[in-house]
């Protein structure tokens, strides 16, 4: 009986291992879609990689650029004032009267009055004008009756401008008329 048994158990396993050939197929199809995915995978792992470099060139690039840019503003910036240091130089190693050397530093002062028009840098008006808290500090006033009430009478320092944007006020003395009634 065991040998019976024994070929039952053989043909039933015989018939087993051959009724399962769906089986088989899924798993050679699931392994082959497998490497597929692991085929994509990779693909796309080394974009990602390649993604990643360029994005590091391109920020280093940038900065690469924008100091570029900054060199460049400084350079361009600095340069008409090159000029004007080698004038007071100059003007330092003169052996020339106090008028000669008055005259030469006023012709200094006009040629850096030059190079800051040229950067579009322009002073704000100040003397005989108008009071005016956007473009003007007062340092103090004074007590009069010849000029009208927040004029400004003296310059103590020039005011810039760098188009309309104010770079620094110009600090000024104001009249201060009682005679004039505030309301």
């Amino acid at each position: 009986m065991q040998d019976e048994t024994t070929v039952q158990a053989v043909q039933e396993g015989e018939v087993v291992t051959r009724l399962p050939e769906e089986p088989v197929q899924e798993v050679a199809s699931a392994q082959a879609e497998l490497e597929q995915v692991k085929g994509e995978r990779d693909q796309l792992l080394d974009r990602l990689a390649r993604l990643q470099a360029e994005f590091d060139n391109a920020r280093k690039r940038e900065a690469k650029e924008r100091q570029d840019v900054r060199d460049y503003t400084v350079s361009s910036t600095v340069e008409p004032f090159l000029g004007v240091m080698d004038n007071f130089q100059l003007a330092l190693k003169s052996d020339g009267s106090a008028e000669q050397l008055r005259t030469g530093v006023e012709l200094i002062l006009k040629q850096m009055e030059d190079a800051l028009r040229a950067l579009n840098v322009v002073p704000v008006e100040s003397a005989g004008a108008q009071f005016d808290p956007r473009v003007h500090e007062a340092l103090g006033s004074v007590e009069t009756k010849e000029f009208p009430d927040h004029q400004v009478l003296e310059e103590i320092r020039r005011g810039y401008k760098v188009r309309d944007k104010l770079l620094r006020p110009a600090l000024v003395r104001i009249a201060s008329n009682p005679s004039v009634v505030s309301d």
